[in-house]
C-alpha cells in the first residue's frame, strides 16, 4: 500500500490548509466563545467546492477520492473542531445517504444543492433512549394514503437547527425490530410538523449546532422514502461506517493542531535558563504525540483505501475512528501539560483542543461500541 499523496491530493491539501490558516484559525477562538454557526465560512467553503468533496460532479460535487476528502477534513478540523463536525455531518452522513440510497430524481432535487453548498444537511438517527441501540427508536412513520405521517423526536442532531435537508430514520413497522426501520428525506421549511426544540450547550464542538428535533403528524409524500421500506437500519450502518473515516480525520486534525501548538510553545517558553523543549521530559512527550498522530493518520488512510477499492472496511473504519479519537484526546491532554498553567486557561487554544477532542469518543459510535465491532469482525 502506497499512501503517498498524488499531485492532485497535495494540491487539495495545500489549498484547504491555506484557507484554514487564513480564514478559520483566526476565527476559531471567537467561534468557540460565541458558539455561533459560522455561515460565512460555509459559504466560502462552498465557493471552494468543499461542501460536496466526494460526491460526483454530475450531482454538484467535486468528485474527490476518499483520501483527498479525509485530508481536507483533517485540515478543516485542525482549524476548528466544530467546523469539522459541520462538514462531516453534512457530507459523510446527509450527502452520502442520498447519493448511496436515493433514486435519480432524489439526487437531482436534494443531493445537488447539498453538494454545491447551497443547502446544509443533517442526519437524524439518535433519540434520547436510542443512541447506540438504534432499534429502540420510537419515532414512527405510519402509512397514510400515498405518503407517511411521522411522529416522534430525535436528539443530538448535528446541524439539526440549520439544515435545509434532513435524512430521517423512523419505524414503518414497529413490530419488525431493525427490519422495520426506514429512511426518509425531510425538508424542514416545507414539512409542517417539523420542530426544532432547541440546541445543546456542549463542552466543545462549538459552532456546530446540536439540536433536538420533534415531529408532530409530519406528512411526507411517498417520493421522500429513501430506497425500500425496512432498509433504514442497513442504510444507517453503511453510512456511519463510511462516516467513521472522516471522524478519524477530525481526530487527526485536532491532534495535529495540539501538537503544533505544543511544539511552538515549548520552543518559546523558557525555564531554568533554556527553552523547555530542551528538557528530555518535554521531548519525549512531543515524540509520543507525533508518533500517535501519524499512526492514527495511517489507520485513517488504510480505511479510506479499502473503501475506495470496494473492499470490506468495517473493521478498519472502526479501528481508525477508535484510535484517532483516543489519540486526539491523549495528544490534546499532553498539549495542556506542556503549556502548564497557561494550558488550563483560555489564553491559549490547548484547552479547546481537549474539549473538541473528547467528542470523538462519543459520537458516530462510542469507543466501547467500536471495540465490540472490531471484536465481532475478528471473531466472524
Amino acid at each position: 500500500m502506497d499512501f503517498s499523496p498524488s499531485a492532485e491530493q497535495r494540491q487539495i491539501r495545500e489549498m484547504v490548509a491555506e484557507f484554514v490558516d487564513e480564514e478559520v484559525v483566526p476565527r476559531a477562538a471567537e467561534i468557540d466563545a460565541t458558539d455561533e454557526y459560522p455561515a460565512d465560512l460555509i459559504d466560502q467553503m462552498a465557493q471552494l467546492d468543499l461542501m460536496g468533496m466526494p460526491i460526483p460532479e454530475e450531482y454538484g460535487g467535486a468528485g474527490l477520492d476518499y483520501h483527498a476528502y479525509a485530508m481536507a477534513l483533517e485540515e478543516i478540523s485542525r482549524g476548528s473542531g466544530g467546523l469539522g463536525t459541520i462538514v462531516a455531518a453534512h457530507i459523510s452522513l446527509a450527502c452520502n445517504m442520498i447519493h448511496e440510497f436515493g433514486d435519480e430524481a432524489q439526487k437531482e432535487e436534494y443531493l445537488t444543492p447539498l453538494a454545491e453548498g447551497e443547502d446544509i444537511g443533517a442526519f437524524a438517527l439518535s433519540e434520547a433512549g436510542a443512541g447506540s441501540d438504534v432499534p429502540a427508536m420510537e419515532t414512527t412513520a405510519e402509512r397514510d394514503g400515498d405518503g407517511y405521517v411521522v411522529d416522534g423526536g430525535k436528539l443530538w442532531i448535528s446541524n439539526g437547527s440549520v439544515a435545509d435537508t434532513v435524512t430521517l430514520f423512523a419505524k414503518t413497522d414497529p413490530e419488525a425490530g431493525n427490519k422495520g426501520i426506514s429512511s426518509f428525506i425531510v425538508r424542514p421549511e416545507e414539512d409542517d410538523g417539523f420542530h426544532v426544540e432547541g440546541t445543546e450547550h456542549k463542552l466543545g464542538d462549538k459552532g456546530c449546532p446540536t439540536a433536538e428535533l420533534r415531529f408532530e403528524e409530519m406528512y411526507l409524500p411517498e417520493d421522500r422514502l429513501l430506497g425500500e421500506e425496512g432498509r433504514g437500519f442497513v442504510h444507517a450502518l453503511k453510512t456511519l461506517n463510511g462516516g467513521r473515516i472522516t471522524i478519524a480525520a477530525r481526530g487527526v486534525g485536532i491532534a495535529q493542531a495540539a501538537l503544533d501548538a505544543a511544539l511552538e510553545y515549548s520552543q518559546d517558553r523558557e525555564q531554568f535558563g533554556q527553552p523547555i523543549s530542551e528538557f528530555q521530559a518535554i521531548q519525549h512527550k512531543l515524540a509520543d504525540m507525533d508518533t500517535k498522530t501519524n499512526a492514527a493518520r495511517l489507520l485513517m488512510h488504510e480505511a479510506a483505501d479499502r473503501k475506495m477499492r470496494g473492499e470490506r472496511f468495517v473493521k478498519e473504519a472502526a479501528q481508525a475512528k477508535l484510535y484517532a479519537s483516543e489519540v486526539s484526546r491523549e495528544v490534546a491532554n499532553e498539549g495542556i501539560q506542556i503549556h502548564g498553567g497557561y494550558g488550563y486557561t483560555k489564553d491559549f487554544p490547548a484547552e479547546r483542543f481537549y474539549r473538541d477532542a473528547k467528542l470523538n469518543e462519543i459520537y458516530e459510535g462510542t469507543s466501547e461500541v467500536l471495540r465490540n465491532t472490531i471484536a465481532s469482525e475478528l471473531l466472524t
